[in-house]
């Protein structure tokens, strides 16, 4: 694979059971290690539109599967895959592994590009003291936002899928965010745009939740079901670092933590979308 973007085409069984409702589940799922229990959880879920962080292509760690087809392969959906990082430990030249967002649709995707984020850490590259092995996590590449083009409701609809780094400081992070913010400001503000994914920021707290309201964007989970942990915990409590946020004549009908999913270290999210 030597493209930056890999798509694929499966014909949805069904069409979405209420063309005017849009259903979202947004998730990292850690590479796919536990990939059947996602794929069953993404099953019952039914979305009409799937954003995935953190999906493995060729990796030792996931069996060398390309996690992004299966998924969608089970699904019977439309997939984009935007590569993040080649992984340097679990591939070879011959057969590289590769690591980024993945975004299933059962409506058409018609175009996707990748916005390759200006200010990067340098913690993952290569260096001659450091060892090449699993553990830590040598790579090549940068962080993105997977920016694709659907139409719903006969009309533009565009779908950021970002993971924001999880090195570095917040200040990167925000301005990781600044960018994608600015990249959507392009779009006529009477559209459509969701952004959503893994922020690595407090989404409870300013100054991120400041930055995404006034951009005019609404956060479906800005309370109730908001102020719940996106991440396992492992010291302590979760956080709160996965979101969706929305732009447009749009109004939520519900949004959700799945916190009863254990397949990954973080929980599935979702909204359920139809136009105000």
């Amino acid at each position: 694979m030597t493209e930056q973007i890999k798509s694929g085409y499966f014909q949805p069984v069904d069409s979405p059971a209420d063309p005017h409702v849009l259903h979202i589940v947004s998730w990292n799922i850690n590479r796919g290690l536990q990939l059947p229990r996602i794929i069953e959880f993404l099953g019952n879920a039914s979305a009409d539109l799937v954003l995935l962080q953190e999906v493995d292509i060729n990796a030792r760690r996931t069996q060398c599967r390309n996690v992004a087809r299966e998924i969608a392969e089970a699904l019977r959906m439309h997939y984009v895959f935007g590569r993040e990082f080649e992984e340097l430990t679990q591939g070879n030249h011959e057969s590289p592994a590769y690591h980024g967002q993945a975004t299933l649709s059962k409506l058409p995707i018609f175009s996707s590009t990748l916005l390759e984020f200006r200010r990067q850490s340098s913690f993952w590259r290569p260096r001659w003291f450091i060892p090449m092995t699993q553990t830590w996590q040598r790579r090549l590449g940068a962080r993105i936002a997977l920016v694709s083009h659907i139409t719903w409701e006969h009309k533009p609809l565009i779908v950021y899928n970002l993971h924001l780094e999880s090195r570095g400081n917040d200040e990167l992070r925000h301005s990781q965010l600044t960018e994608v913010l600015d990249d959507a400001a392009r779009y006529d503000s009477g559209g459509t745009v969701v952004i959503a994914g893994d922020f690595n920021l407090d989404l409870l707290h300013e100054p991120a939740v400041q930055g995404i309201g006034t951009r005019a964007f609404n956060n479906p989970f800005e309370s109730g079901e908001g102020c719940r942990p996106t991440s396992r915990p492992r010291l302590g409590r979760g956080r709160t670092i996965d979101g969706i946020f929305i732009r447009g004549p749009l109004a939520c009908v519900s949004a959700q933590v799945h916190d009863s999913v254990v397949a990954s270290d973080h929980y599935p999210i979702s909204v359920t979308l139809r136009p105000s």
